[in-house]
């Protein structure tokens, strides 16, 4: 899938060390996706990552532009 980070994504990857590539595999192969209950542009990938202890990132993009905007990223 393609997509761009946001410039708030951006910095909280570096802050929180989060890799492209799991972003990459929460796009793609998402463990569970959610609505945000909010926005209805946003949608939330989930993902369970195995280098992080099997720890879910949560990334939220905006799927209403092309191509998809990674608004951020966390780990739960």
């Amino acid at each position: 899938m393609q997509y761009r980070l946001s410039d708030h994504a951006r910095k909280r990857l570096q802050q929180r060390g989060i890799k492209l590539e799991w972003i990459s595999a929460a796009l793609v192969f998402p463990d569970q996706t959610e609505n945000d209950p909010e926005d209805g542009s946003l949608v939330h990938a989930l993902k369970e990552i195995p280098e992080k202890g099997f720890k879910r990132l949560r990334v939220i993009y905006n799927e209403s532009i092309e191509p998809v905007t990674i608004v951020t990223a966390y780990f739960e």
